[in-house]
């Protein structure tokens, strides 16, 4: 008996696997995914390496760098498949980028990043496990959710 879960292939596009279980649904918010393409999506599924995991796979989509940026401050364990004719031509773990710029609001309301001014948000990243960034204007630290609440 066959007891694999299967997710059919894509013919061009993007997978992105080995996202921590249960953040699948986060990752495709981020992204600003809409129905333009077509997704699957795998939550809750078992994995050797992490004994759960999600997995996403976005036809006819490449991300950018920016987006990959974004998906290593939910899920920077994940791993990234190009697929070209149903084959993988490129696979790669994400980096953990030493800073953000423009992409996580700074949680701190005082900071001069909210008052208005053209300025964009910066922030460093102090470590991984658990990950933590730093705002290089006021110094507010982040981790976890507050970091995903802000993006």
């Amino acid at each position: 008996m066959d007891t694999t879960l299967k997710i059919s292939k894509i013919k061009d596009g993007t997978v992105i696997d080995h996202i921590p279980s249960g953040k699948a649904l986060k990752v495709l918010a981020i992204l600003g995914i809409d129905n333009s393409n077509s997704i699957s999506i795998g939550i809750h599924v078992m994995s050797g390496k992490l004994k759960f995991k999600d997995v996403i796979k976005i036809e006819n989509k490449y991300l950018e760098k920016l987006e990959l940026d974004k998906i290593a401050l939910i899920a920077h364990e994940a791993t990234i498949s190009i697929i070209k004719n149903y084959e993988i031509i490129e696979k790669f773990t994400l980096d953990m980028p030493d800073k953000f710029k423009g992409i996580v609001k700074c949680a701190n309301q005082n900071c001069i990043t909210n008052s208005g001014e053209p300025i964009k948000s910066e922030f460093k990243t102090v470590s991984v496990e658990p990950l933590t960034i730093k705002c290089i204007y006021c110094r507010k630290e982040m981790e976890g959710e507050e970091i995903i609440n802000n993006i």
